[in-house]
């Protein structure tokens, strides 16, 4: 929570739109200087606290050395860099701890709304040190899930599309936050998913009483030697199992 914080200082010392910025090859999205700022003091500060863990950051190229360590940090610097670059307010700085795949420790943090969600496995979520609670209403018309558009296609349902209520944010980790605050029944990305856009989120979605899978139902692992998931569905537990019912299987 201290990483974040002094990372969010770090990442706001940069103004979004005037931050030098290019884009990553193969198409990757873009990256600004904000972003590696932000890289470069949370592997100094974290690693420096706990050297005998591995680092898998978006920013920071994969070794693959992170296979040899039980623990390791999976960081986003900035998740949502888009909207950093065009001054919006919904981007994130996202840091887990997983061991031995599963996600144990998590901090996400939105400098420009003061929001500081955390978790710890066992110990539950909070909001700025408030408890969080996933909402527990079953699938109706009116159910909320955050997701882009085209998971509302027809080729990934077994059936009728189902009639949801559809928001979108941009970064997946204040998704999968805003799940676990209950402000939102559900998320759904249908895309394979970098573990950093996710870890975090997934532990504060479990500690605030919500599911997360991947989007065949599958229980999420971490610390793959490729570093994805097959999807995401995050909500609460009768939401997921009606939204999982209806979902068409995807291979892994």
């Amino acid at each position: 929570m201290d990483a974040a914080r002094v990372a969010g200082r770090v990442a706001t010392s940069f103004t979004g739109p005037a931050a030098a910025r290019w884009d990553k090859p193969d198409g990757a999205g873009p990256v600004t200087e904000a972003d590696l700022a932000v890289n470069d003091v949370l592997c100094q500060t974290l690693r420096t606290a706990r050297p005998g863990y591995g680092w898998l950051s978006e920013e920071t190229e994969d070794a693959g050395d992170r296979l040899n360590h039980d623990t390791l940090f999976i960081v986003d610097p900035i998740d949502g860099t888009r909207s950093f670059v065009e001054g919006a307010r919904t981007w994130a700085i996202s840091i887990a701890v997983a061991h031995l795949g599963q996600i144990t420790a998590a901090a996400i943090y939105l400098p420009l709304r003061d929001k500081l969600y955390a978790a710890g496995k066992g110990i539950g979520a909070t909001l700025n040190g408030a408890a969080l609670r996933a909402a527990t209403a079953p699938m109706t018309g009116a159910s909320t899930v955050l997701g882009a558009r085209p998971m509302m296609a027809p080729e990934h349902w077994k059936g009728a599309v189902p009639d949801l209520d559809r928001h979108y944010r941009p970064s997946l980790a204040y998704r999968l936050s805003l799940v676990g605050e209950g402000k939102f029944d559900g998320m759904l990305t249908l895309r394979r998913s970098w573990e950093w856009d996710i870890a975090a989120g997934a532990l504060i979605v479990t500690e605030a009483g919500g599911t997360i899978t991947d989007r065949n139902g599958a229980p999420l692992q971490f610390n793959n030697p490729h570093p994805t998931l097959n999807g995401v569905l995050a909500a609460g537990r009768a939401l997921h199992s009606g939204l999982l019912d209806q979902l068409r299987p995807h291979p892994a």
